[in-house]
C-alpha cells in the first residue's frame, strides 16, 4: 500500500510543480528577481550560461534535501516529493532549454500539434521583453488556444 502512496504523492507533486513554475515565474521571475530573469529575455549577454540558470539551483536544493531526509531521516514521503521535483526539472530542462531554446541541437524538426503549441505560447510570452505584461502559463499544461491544426 505504501507504493501506491508513494506514486500518488510522486504525480501530486510532479503536477504542483506546474502550478509553482506558473508562479515562480509570473511573481517572482517577472516580479522582484526580474534582475536574474530578464537576460533570459533580452540576451544581453555572450555566454551560455544565463543569470536566469540560479532558480533551476533553488529546487534542486529542495529536491536534494527531501532525497536527504528520505535516505537520512526516514522521512519516507520525502523521496516521492524529492523525485517528483526532479522528474519535473527534467522535463522542464528539455522541453523549455532543450526544445524551445535550443540550448541543445535537438528536436529541431518537431511538428505535432503539441510541439507547435507549446512554441506558439513560448513565443508570444517571449514578444515581450520587459518585466510586465509577459502572458505566464505553466510549461506543459500550455493553454489550448495555442493549439491549432
Amino acid at each position: 500500500m505504501q507504493t501506491v502512496f508513494w506514486i500518488l504523492i510522486f504525480f501530486g507533486v510532479f503536477c504542483g510543480m506546474e502550478f509553482m513554475a506558473w508562479f515562480t515565474h509570473k511573481y517572482i521571475m517577472h516580479g522582484f528577481l526580474w534582475s536574474l530573469h530578464k537576460d533570459h529575455h533580452l540576451k544581453d549577454h555572450d555566454n551560455w550560461f544565463e543569470r536566469n540558470d540560479a532558480f533551476f539551483i533553488f529546487y534542486a536544493i529542495v529536491s536534494m534535501v527531501c532525497l536527504y531526509l528520505w535516505n537520512f531521516e526516514d522521512v519516507w514521503f520525502c523521496l516521492p516529493i524529492g523525485l517528483g521535483i526532479m522528474a519535473y526539472g527534467a522535463t522542464y530542462f528539455l522541453v523549455h532549454d532543450i526544445f524551445i531554446h535550443q540550448r541543445f541541437k535537438m528536436f529541431r524538426n518537431a511538428n505535432n500539434w503539441y510541439a507547435r503549441g507549446v512554441r506558439r505560447a513560448h513565443k508570444i510570452h517571449h514578444k515581450h521583453l520587459g518585466k510586465n505584461d509577459g502572458e505566464c502559463f505553466g510549461m506543459l499544461l500550455v493553454p489550448f488556444k495555442y493549439f491549432k491544426k
